[in-house]
């Protein structure tokens, strides 16, 4: 994790003292920790229009690497698609940036070049122009992630684009009152007895509490003493609202391309209001996303992709342009479309919300034939077989929708 201040700095000790997420080298050859952002199949939908308008050699900064989830997972990703790239890993803290070299030597990964440093002085230690940047779970720990954004924006090279993901207001209901309990009565300790006191105040609360009935927060139950210390007794730690992010985006001359899982942005999702939908229907994207953020209540990190003020239009690959070929994350197509009723649609849950999400009635024939390789032109011509291509058109479209913003359906250019 990246700070902004000197070595003696308390983020930076605590992440010195436990590195999160914690991870063993060891478990490397088990399997791939993936996530967002940085994702391949993501990134490459959403910033460089399906990779269509990627560089054949992609530069790349992991700003406040950390343990080095999101730099194996796209190292890895590009060693396997066999993309040249340069990935420059960028950390402030010894003890973590040692458990992500080692993650890296343990699958033989030659591309990532490691940096001991902070954001403020990249322009020495990682000068960019970089084409992509990761900066995932580093800028609400900073004390001024505007200046910090700023500083990321500048290295972004003509074309790129950045991934990050800041900590989301709602979602983290409970956890504040919690920090501000422990700060009280435990704040001068060493932090072998904060935590002890903090597995005691957390056995002890009511069940009117904020924390103890908020569904969306479990880092402290999986994630031991790096999970707790990181949630609940964080030096320095402040959650988003989105329209505060996009402040904060919009102060680097950035803008919003996407969020993650983009279904839960989408206020249509929650209501069937005809009255409602119609209001909604008005507002720009981003305040209905906004609006989505409040309904739901339960958004508790806000992931996105950020390109320059005014790009996003040209950047995101789009089921209008029917030589893309459509990928699944996470799941063959045929066999999803096995376990497809027509017309049942997909059931979605998410931090104590369950929703049913609604799918056409050719769904089924359309994943089926989702195999990475066929394009939509193809897959809507071997669903229709010639009759009512215009009804098969707009059901894959539905299907499409439906899986994209489950972040499971993306786009690629031919070829790659």
């Amino acid at each position: 994790m990246t700070t902004n201040k000197p070595q003696g700095d308390q983020v930076c000790a605590q992440y010195e003292a436990h590195p999160y997420p914690a991870r063993d080298p060891k478990d490397e050859a088990k399997r791939l920790v993936e996530g967002s952002p940085s994702h391949l199949l993501e990134m490459r939908h959403y910033l460089f229009a399906g990779g269509a308008a990627m560089p054949k050699k992609l530069r790349v900064l992991v700003a406040g690497g950390g343990s080095g989830d999101g730099t194996i997972m796209l190292a890895q990703h590009l060693k396997d698609a066999n993309w040249p790239a340069e990935i420059v890993y960028l950390d402030i803290a010894n003890a973590a940036r040692a458990i992500a070299t080692a993650r890296a030597e343990a699958r033989k990964l030659d591309t990532i070049r490691f940096v001991a440093g902070a954001i403020e002085d990249m322009a020495t230690l990682a000068p960019g122009p970089y084409d992509y940047i990761d900066c995932c779970g580093v800028l609400h720990h900073l004390a001024d992630p505007a200046a910090a954004l700023t500083t990321l924006a500048a290295h972004l090279a003509p074309g790129g684009g950045m991934g990050i993901m800041v900590y989301g207001e709602l979602g983290r209901s409970g956890v504040y009152d919690t920090q501000a309990m422990l700060r009280a009565i435990a704040d001068a300790m060493p932090l072998p007895q904060r935590l002890d006191l903090t597995r005691r105040l957390l056995k002890q609360l009511p069940a009117t509490n904020r924390f103890r009935r908020n569904p969306a927060i479990a880092d402290h139950l999986a994630g031991g003493d790096a999970g707790l210390q990181d949630l609940l007794l964080h030096a320095r730690d402040r959650a988003f609202l989105l329209p505060e992010l996009i402040e904060l985006v919009g102060g680097a001359r950035l803008e919003i391309a996407a969020l993650i899982e983009p279904w839960r942005y989408q206020p249509e999702r929650y209501l069937n209001d005809p009255a409602l939908l119609k209001q909604l229907a008005l507002l720009p994207w981003l305040e209905r996303a906004a609006f989505a953020e409040k309904l739901a209540g339960n958004i508790k990190t806000h992931i996105a992709y950020l390109v320059r003020a005014g790009e996003s239009a040209d950047r995101i690959a789009s089921p209008d342009d029917r030589s893309l070929i459509p990928v699944l994350k996470g799941f063959d197509g045929p066999a999803l479309a096995q376990g497809l009723k027509p017309g049942a649609g997909i059931t979605v849950q998410a931090d104590g919300l369950t929703l049913k999400l609604p799918l056409p009635s050719r769904a089924g024939p359309i994943l089926a034939l989702v195999d990475g390789k066929r394009s939509i032109g193809e897959i809507v011509a071997a669903v229709a077989q010639g009759k009512d291509v215009a009804r098969v058109e707009a059901d894959f479209r539905a299907t499409y929708e439906t899986f994209n913003a489950l972040n499971r359906l993306f786009l690629k250019a031919p070829g790659l």
